[in-house]
């Protein structure tokens, strides 16, 4: 007779698996993906390495499934600023602004998700977070177009060289960004006395990349930011950008 998990047990097990995300989360946000080892993640949420493979089988699938965590909660934050504005262009300036400024607040999280080396289902990954901005981008772009906003184009091509364009123009900015400079994280540090409470409902703690965790050992790799002012320069130049190759009018062409 298979066993069949009690539902103590299966709560349990979920509890810890929420835990284990959180921490690889932080982690992230803290060392990227070099430093998302499974020793290190189960030793962040407080658990035997062991324990972890009962979640995930291998590192490729924790990734997989932190990037999936990560790309919802920008996705969502993406979402929100495009219901808040009322015209399409001014929607599709939101998804640029929104992006663009959230990546800047927190580099090493946004250099894991748009730059680093990673295995190849996480580059698989990647190419559905591009693809679901795209969509976003082209469902207003088709509105704008249809309501004679802006001249006749391919929605989606459009979108897609949009979405192609300006991660580009963050991989820059996010590459240099200080403690970042291009090299491969350091070792994650141990935390293991310190294990990643739960939040409620799910949800997950924003990254504090200028706050890495305490040193319990060899000293951490300090998490980057941006240049002084990095974002009130490259934000409004992507939006302009933006607006521009659309067709559109910015601001500035008054």
């Amino acid at each position: 007779m298979a066993y069949r998990r009690t539902p103590a047990v299966q709560a349990r097990l979920d509890a810890q698996r929420e835990t284990v995300l959180q921490a690889a989360v932080l982690l992230l946000a803290e060392r990227g993906y070099g430093g998302c080892t499974m020793a290190a993640v189960a030793d962040r949420a407080g658990i035997a390495t062991g324990s972890l493979y009962q979640h995930f089988a291998n590192k490729a699938e924790l990734s997989v499934e932190l990037f999936r965590r990560v790309v919802t909660r920008e996705m969502d934050a993406v979402n929100a600023a495009v219901a808040a504005r009322e015209t399409p262009q001014d929607r599709i300036a939101a998804v640029v602004e929104t992006f663009a400024s959230r990546a800047l607040r927190a580099p090493r999280l946004a250099y894991a998700l748009l730059v680093e080396p990673a295995d190849a289902v996480v580059d698989g990954e990647r190419l559905v977070f591009r693809r679901a901005f795209r969509d976003v981008i082209a469902t207003e772009i088709a509105t704008a177009v249809a309501d004679g906003e802006l001249p006749e184009q391919d929605p989606v091509l459009t979108a897609a060289a949009l979405v192609g364009a300006v991660g580009e123009a963050l991989a820059g900015p996010l590459s240099a960004a200080p403690g970042r400079r291009g090299a491969p994280a350091g070792p994650a540090t141990a935390t293991a006395a310190q294990p990643v409470p739960a939040t409620a409902a799910g949800a997950l703690p924003e990254p504090a990349p200028t706050q890495p965790a305490p040193a319990t050992g060899a000293p951490t790799e300090p998490a980057p930011a941006p240049a002084p002012g990095a974002a009130a320069v490259v934000v409004p130049a992507l939006v302009s950008f933006t607006l521009r190759a659309l067709g559109g009018r910015d601001d500035s062409d008054a």
